[in-house]
């Protein structure tokens, strides 16, 4: 797992799919999203490598159900007593209950997911024990206030987290960067993809300086305008080089 800081308060965690982000307010720490099965201790470990004890990290949150975001969460949640939150669209996938419905594939799909899938380990993985409930529109006591955005169109539940203090925006995948060029476009895998692209025009509308995405680079400036032509369909380019995720 890569660990790159993006800002004073803010890293980022690369898996072999998908990557978590780790936010420090003060003494506190909070995690978005998770990685995939077996990321709960290697989580830990980069915790403890910033000089920062695992239970520290006071809250865990999920962006969508899908395992590459959500298989280290109950790992991680058991390791530092962290609180687990997701939209309540997502939860019951997140726990378990039901199997989350799957993405409505467009052709060109198929084989890029069979690629990452190959990546993930098999079988199910530890669900949290505990999982807080959202609705959307919340305001968390994360960077002087963290509003929870649903975006439905990914999963029915996704959410992002805007940090408006900060200019800080984190989008799940319901907008990612090609770990080529750094291109911004709007998700992949989703089950509508009409609302993902009205989501990543929300998104756009928040004015966020920096965008954290669950796949590829973030965008570490001019995210707003980013985030619009990949909406509009007119992508533009991230900052390349930190590599694909």
């Amino acid at each position: 797992m890569d660990v790159v800081e993006l800002l004073p308060r803010l890293h980022l965690l690369r898996f072999p799919v998908g990557q978590a982000y780790l936010w420090r307010d003060g003494d506190e720490l909070t995690l978005i999203d998770a990685g995939p099965a077996g990321s709960g201790a290697r989580i830990a470990e980069a915790v403890t490598a910033l000089g920062r004890d695992p239970r520290d990290v006071r809250r865990i949150l999920l962006t969508h159900f899908h395992e590459d975001h959500v298989g280290g969460a109950g790992e991680f949640a058991a390791l530092s007593g962290a609180e687990v939150l997701a939209h309540r669209l997502d939860a019951p996938a997140v726990r378990g209950d039901v199997p989350g419905p799957p993405p409505a594939f467009e052709d060109w799909e198929r084989p890029l997911h069979e690629r990452a899938a190959r990546l993930l380990p098999e079988g199910d993985f530890a669900r949290p024990a505990e999982v807080t409930e959202l609705s959307g529109g919340e305001v968390l006591d994360v960077g002087g206030g963290a509003h929870v955005v649903h975006v439905p169109g990914h999963t029915h539940g996704s959410v992002a987290l805007h940090l408006p203090e900060h200019g800080v925006l984190f989008t799940g995948d319901t907008v990612a960067a090609s770990p080529v060029d750094g291109t911004v476009i709007p998700g992949v895998f989703n089950l509508d993809r009409g609302q993902v692209l009205a989501a990543c025009g929300r998104l756009a509308d928040l004015g966020a300086d920096v965008a954290c995405f669950g796949h590829g680079d973030p965008v570490t400036a001019g995210a707003s305008r980013a985030l619009r032509n990949a909406a509009r369909g007119r992508p533009d380019q991230g900052v390349a080089g930190l590599g694909g995720g």
